[in-house]
């Protein structure tokens, strides 16, 4: 089985050393960075895996390392690290989509906790990436017309709304609703919207 990765990012070289022992006999593979810097700069290339950053650093701080990840698209799940007197700024990382935060020093079994929960997000939000691509794929066989009238059904306009939109007869957006219905195998709009959706879906970290 292949060991889970954990990307590791503090300044503290006596707390990398302490907490990748504890990680690394609890059967993960750990990647340590000596700064969030130095983390945000490699963060493109990283394979799956839950990030344990540290709030408080020189330079990027933890805060900003996340911010500056999900802007760049990262579905990387996030647990931070916290002292006593950073506790607000952990609360407003959990705000900001981190998974869990936990008060140094903490006992390897709320570590191994709160990254299992970084995991189990991550194995949603590859469900939805992998569920989005297949919705996509399916949308990809409409004509642009058809396309059309699926965003006007999306946006809830009735035949009419969407006939005038587009500058068609209610009677002809009837027959590519009936063949984007027929096309995407669906047998109700629900399902129609469903799919839709499903090819939009953001990966949000929550």
């Amino acid at each position: 089985m292949t060991k889970r990765l954990v990307y590791l990012v503090d300044d503290d070289n006596a707390v990398r050393r302490a907490v990748s022992f504890m990680l690394r006999t609890a059967d993960y593979d750990v990647t340590t960075f000596k700064s969030g810097d130095e983390f945000v700069k490699e963060s493109d290339t990283l394979s799956p895996g839950c990030v344990l950053l540290d709030v408080r650093m020189p330079g990027i701080d933890g805060l900003e390392a996340q911010r500056l990840i999900a802007h760049k698209g990262s579905v990387l799940p996030v647990v931070i690290m916290t002292g006593h007197g950073d506790i607000a700024m952990a609360v407003q990382a959990m705000k900001s989509g981190a998974v869990d935060f936990l008060e140094k020093p903490f006992e390897k079994a709320m570590l191994v906790s709160a990254l299992e929960q970084g995991w189990l997000r991550l194995e949603k939000s590859d469900r939805l990436r992998l569920r989005s691509t297949e919705a996509a794929a399916q949308l990809e066989i409409l004509s642009p017309r058809e396309r059309d009238v699926l965003n006007g059904m999306v946006e809830g306009l009735p035949n009419k709304a969407i006939a005038h939109d587009l500058g068609i007869s209610p009677r002809t957006v009837e027959i590519h609703r009936a063949n984007v219905m027929s096309k995407l195998g669906v047998k109700s709009l629900s399902e129609a919207l469903r799919l839709a959706f499903a090819a939009t879906e953001k990966f949000e970290s929550g």
